[in-house]
């Protein structure tokens, strides 16, 4: 119990000290709420646009007006930009995956070689040849 009452006690301590010291430095500056609407207006000044640039943006081209020879060529490039890497992606995904598959092919027919080797061996009587095609049947 008595760590928590310790805890808490830190925590209230932190409180009123930072709440003093923002208080301290209002207090010693005076200057702050002036210094808080030059803030908020530099911030309206970088948000919105003048009016005359607005107007003159809306203006420019409407929705039903036909695009200009630059914006219809800026957006193919985009487009055909996109639709090459995409196609390298793609290509790039399907050759690992080819790499892969030869792998695990080549690595199949490694086991099923050295499995009917073994056989081989195995059966092998060592008085005729040891592939089954060259046994003399009688």
């Amino acid at each position: 119990m008595t760590w928590r009452q310790a805890l808490l006690l830190s925590c209230f301590s932190a409180v009123v000290l930072l709440s003093t010291l923002r208080e301290g430095t209002g207090a010693s500056v005076g200057t702050t709420q002036v210094a808080e609407e030059e803030a908020s207006e530099d911030a309206k000044q970088k948000i919105f646009m003048q009016e005359s640039d607005a107007s003159n943006f809306l203006k420019r081209r409407s929705k039903r007006s036909p695009k200009s020879r630059d914006e219809v060529n800026a957006e193919n490039r985009q487009k055909l930009r996109a639709d090459e890497l995409q196609r390298e992606y793609y290509e790039e995904q399907r050759n690992e995956f080819e790499n892969f598959v030869e792998e695990q092919n080549d690595e199949q027919e490694e086991r099923s070689r050295e499995a009917v080797e073994q056989w081989r061996q195995w059966h092998y009587d060592g008085l005729h040849p040891s592939y089954l095609y060259n046994r003399h049947h009688i």
